[in-house]
């Protein structure tokens, strides 16, 4: 495979900042690499989908949403018209609509659901990740007892290693579904996932990936979400290792009284990259969204965090939240935070806030008092990040990557498991 820049990748909806260089990022893949596809599964067959199981409950959906959804007659399209008019003339001399505005109305008019869903890192790298995975692993998971899968990705050297998963989950499912990728053998590659959820009326459907790549390998992980009526995707994310990691997740907030929660932990250390770029749109009444991150920074790794609520016009009585909580544990790290709201609604509540807190130098006094040089404190808190991802693991191989990367950056760190169980 030649080398090859993705551009524009984890790009915010609507720019801002642009001094700061934190709108989107290229992902550059090296030269070099073959194409492989090492992913083990642990499916039931019962469970096995449809090639466009995904596609087909999209469309399904539209024909639903359309019957609650009619299209405006000419009339009501004329008075908005008509409004907007008058809305130009007396604001400010007129409104200048930007860029952003313009194709997201285009998209709104479309009225297509299949148009409007997207992916957190953006059109060209969905399609280079499903270009390189090959056929989708498809989920179909129907009503009755929960269930769960797993979908496992190594890295492997010199080689991209990407896995494309589709989940349908039918009306009053619930399953989840484990994501774990790791590096059992040493060398330079990329691995990724690119996920697609559609939840149906009434579905729970959990997603946990758990990340654990060595510092010499670069992770990307796509998602795009859906949700119908009374729908809910829980989201949790934790991402430890490799030495670039690109994590993009949109979702389409669409049936009325759906949810989308997401979970993010991370943890930079050395020269690590992270870069986050979460788009959550809220399209159905009283629909509801929560956005959570917590890291910690050492060394000189560098984090970008992206994070926006869009409250769409129709989606009365939505409310959306996103806090981040990161902890700069060194002065060499690089942190951008970007929570953003955007609202074209009324009756809609929208809430975001970042906590980013250096370790003060009395506190670094404190610890070299008690014996812990510069290094030893930062390893305490990597040490911390790492032992909370094992104990929260969702299942015994995620736990081991967990556990092989820890051995890896910290000394001892295996007993602790033992301690624990004491």
């Amino acid at each position: 495979m030649d080398a090859k820049t993705i551009q524009h990748v984890n790009a915010m909806p609507a720019p801002t900042w642009h001094r700061l260089h934190m709108n989107d990022t290229d992902v550059e893949i090296p030269a070099g690499l073959s194409v492989v596809h090492e992913v083990t599964t642990e499916i039931p067959a019962a469970l096995a989908g449809a090639p466009d199981a995904f596609d087909a409950a999209l469309a399904a959906e539209q024909v639903e949403w359309e019957k609650t959804h009619p299209e405006k007659t000419p009339e009501q399209r004329a008075e908005e018209e008509r409004l907007r008019t008058e809305e130009e003339k007396t604001t400010y001399g007129g409104t200048a609509y930007s860029r952003y505005q313009i194709g997201a109305d285009a998209i709104e008019e479309a009225r297509s659901l299949a148009r409007a869903f997207e992916t957190g890192m953006g059109a060209d790298a969905y399609a280079w990740m499903r270009e390189v995975a090959g056929d989708p692993i498809v989920i179909a998971a129907p009503a009755g007892e929960p269930q769960e899968v797993a979908v496992r990705v190594a890295a492997v050297p010199d080689a991209v290693n990407v896995a494309a998963i589709d989940v349908v989950a039918a009306p009053n499912a619930e399953v989840t579904v484990v994501l774990s990728v790791d590096s059992p053998r040493e060398g330079t590659g990329v691995t990724g996932t690119s996920l697609r959820v559609f939840a149906g009326t009434g579905a729970r459907v959990h997603v946990v990936r758990t990340q654990t790549d060595d510092a010499t390998f670069i992770d990307m992980d796509d998602a795009g979400l859906f949700t119908a009526e009374n729908a809910f995707i829980d989201v949790r994310q934790t991402v430890l290792g490799g030495a670039k990691a690109y994590t993009g997740l949109a979702g389409d907030i669409r049936g009325t009284a759906s949810r989308i929660d997401i979970d993010t932990r991370y943890l930079g250390h050395h020269e690590q990259q992270r870069d986050f770029n979460y788009t959550l749109r809220h399209h159905g009444e009283k629909t509801l969204c929560n956005i959570t991150a917590n890291g910690v920074l050492s060394g000189t790794s560098k984090k970008t965090y992206r994070g926006t609520i869009d409250l769409v016009r129709g989606c009365k009585g939505a409310v959306g939240q996103e806090t981040e909580t990161v902890l700069l544990a060194d002065d060499g790290v690089v942190n951008q935070t970007v929570p953003v709201i955007l609202c074209n609604e009324d009756d809609v509540v929208g809430n975001h806030g970042a906590t980013i807190g250096h370790v003060r130098p009395e506190q670094m006094f404190y610890l070299a008092s008690r014996g812990l040089s510069q290094e030893a404190a930062e390893n305490m808190f990597v040490r911390a990040i790492m032992e909370q991802a094992a104990i929260d693991a969702p299942d015994e191989p995620s736990r081991d990557g967990v556990m092989r990367l820890g051995s890896h950056l910290l000394d001892n760190f295996e007993g602790f498991l033992d301690e624990e169980e004491a």
